[in-house]
């Protein structure tokens, strides 16, 4: 089911050029109604529920009603974003929470080399078989 926006809880990201769900959604489905200064998904056909939006929403504005198979029905699930970790609230319908921690990203954005390590390409080989990081003479 697609994502869809609490407007008694919305500030519109408090009237920024662009909104937390609007910069982070992958297929560019979130819009911000500046009259209203309100988010929205304008194509909900389009929306492929990646919880990214309701994951960054500063003001736990954005949900997503799960499908049965991972939400029962009639629960709710809510992420609550902190600095080192997101927490996972599942509330089933008959009133049991259970939550769950995960870790998230604590470097920089853009400052992972993962070609460190890695030998330099041999362009000379670059027609052969194999991988950029097995030794070709080593065989």
């Amino acid at each position: 089911m697609p994502s869809y926006v609490i407007t008694e809880k919305c500030d519109g990201c408090k009237g920024q050029d662009k909104t937390a769900c609007q910069y982070i959604c992958p297929n560019d489905l979130m819009a911000l109604d500046r009259d209203a200064m309100k988010a929205w998904n304008q194509e909900p056909d389009q929306c492929w529920e990646c919880y990214n939006c309701v994951k960054i929403c500063p003001q736990q504005a954005i949900e997503v009603r799960g499908y049965a198979d991972f939400c029962p029905l009639g629960s709710n699930t809510v992420p609550m974003r902190g600095t080192d970790s997101i927490m996972w609230t599942i509330k089933f319908r008959n009133g049991i929470l259970k939550r769950f921690k995960f870790p998230i990203r604590t470097t920089a954005e853009g400052s992972i080399d993962p070609y460190a390590g890695k030998p330099e390409p041999d362009y000379s080989q670059i027609k052969g078989t194999g991988l950029f990081t097995n030794d070709a003479r080593s065989e």
